[in-house]
């Protein structure tokens, strides 16, 4: 063994045994010199190693073996051929009601889990108040989990596994099926467990791996194509995704449009029905929780237009000001203000502050004082989906300061269609032609 090693997979392979009828399993059990079955290889040949502290993604197709991976890594299926060794706890969030028994209540799985895992139940009683904070779950808590909903489910599961003292997390798409601030909440805890353990992260989103995984090993078909840089695995996996997907499609080009009317037909086309990028904001909740050393607290948090009206839709491309208004309750020599604005997987997709603004001359606020910070900008194009604004107070330079208040998802919102967004946002072009040249 080498003490540098989490995961070690070492030319694994699985194969399962296809019935087309319940009786040819018997039959097989009775006469094993026949073959009643077809064989199906899951899994041919799969070796790669994942180091202490490393987070690895695992990306592919739906069949091509993700899922039978973890498994076999977590010790619930066992390889048909190879070895692998795991080095440390293991905690796993696989596919939903893995682990839970749906008779139980929340609590009593709880405590199950953590019995699987090795813990005590003195152990398991310290960390409860914890795991019961972190699932936000409510009275449901102590009802049976097959009442529960999947949200419900994953954000128990996760808080149980985010409250082990695992040195390893194996986690299978699960996340997919949560809320927008709950994932958000689970991929700060990762990028947190990420610095001290080792992750695997299965997930069809390739923005994510990269942004999470250090590594990432590519699966097709139940053979390794690729692994290495996160990055480039992912690119590779696209360029084939996208590339096998549109090969057949007959590819129409769009007439070339004189100069003097395309800006105005683009307007026209975005602001149709089928293609506005409609954005619902969901309003500031002052009671909500926040971080900080407390001398000044986010009172407000709103979204207007240029003349000063709230607003409860924009569109993709509007101006818009972000308006923070905060209460100081101790002076501030050199306030900062702050916001990001972050996707489903709490990606920062953009933000700025106030201190390149006022560096020179920063505007200093005595205790009993209301601070205002406006942000002037264009709404960016965004992909349909649940998004929100961070926004945060401190005291002090961009490099050395003192936190405040700071508010993960201080402001929602929801982008309800996106015909015309690509990537994690779009940017409102101010011009765009097409010139022929003879």
């Amino acid at each position: 063994m080498c003490s540098d090693l989490a995961i070690e997979v070492k030319n694994v392979s699985k194969q399962f045994r296809l019935f087309k009828r319940p009786k040819d399993r018997l039959l097989q059990a009775l006469f094993r010199k026949k073959t009643y079955y077809t064989p199906f290889d899951a899994l041919r040949d799969i070796d790669f190693t994942v180091k202490r502290g490393e987070t690895v993604g695992i990306i592919g197709r739906n069949g091509s073996g993700k899922s039978t991976l973890l498994q076999m890594i977590c010790g619930t299926l066992a390889p048909s051929a190879g070895e692998i060794q795991v080095h440390g706890r293991v905690a796993a969030l696989l596919e939903l009601g893995a682990g839970f028994n749906p008779e139980f209540t929340g609590r009593e799985n709880v405590y199950l889990n953590g019995a699987i895992l090795g813990l005590s139940t003195a152990e398991m009683d310290a960390r409860l108040e914890a795991i019961l904070a972190f699932a936000e779950i409510g009275a449901f808590i102590d009802q049976p989990v097959k009442t529960y909903s999947s949200g419900m489910y994953v954000r128990l599961a996760f808080a149980v596994i985010a409250h082990v003292d695992a040195d390893i997390l194996i986690i299978d798409e699960a996340l997919a099926v949560g809320d927008a601030l709950f994932t958000q909440k689970c991929m700060r805890f990762l990028r947190q467990f990420k610095e001290h353990g080792t992750i695997l992260f299965v997930s069809h989103d390739s923005a994510a791996v990269t942004n999470l995984c250090d590594r990432a090993v590519w699966l097709h078909q139940g053979e390794m194509r690729a692994v290495g840089d996160a990055k480039s695995v992912c690119e590779d996996y696209l360029a084939m995704l996208f590339g096998s997907q549109n090969s057949n499609e007959p590819r129409a080009l769009a007439p070339i449009v004189p100069v003097e009317e395309w800006i105005d037909q683009r307007r026209d086309l975005i602001n149709h029905s089928q293609l506005r990028n409609d954005l619902e904001i969901f309003r500031f909740d002052a009671n909500q929780a926040g971080f900080g050393q407390g001398s000044a607290r986010i009172a407000e948090v709103h979204l207007e237009d240029l003349t000063g009206q709230a607003l409860h839709w924009v569109v993709g491309g509007e101006a818009v000001r972000l308006v923070v208004q905060i209460q100081v309750s101790h002076d501030l020599d050199r306030p900062i203000v702050g916001f990001y604005v972050k996707d489903r997987l709490g990606q920062t997709l953009f933000g700025d502050n106030t201190y390149i603004s006022y560096r020179d001359q920063p505007k200093a606020v005595a205790e009993g004082q209301l601070l205002q910070a406006v942000f002037e900008f264009p709404m960016p194009i965004l992909p349909q989906g649940d998004y929100s604004i961070a926004v945060a107070i401190a005291d002090g330079t961009q490099e050395d300061h003192v936190q405040h208040h700071w508010i993960h998802d201080a402001l929602l919102f929801q982008s309800h269609s996106s015909a015309h967004a690509t990537g994690l946002v779009g940017i409102p072009m101010r011009h765009i032609e097409l010139r022929v040249q003879a």
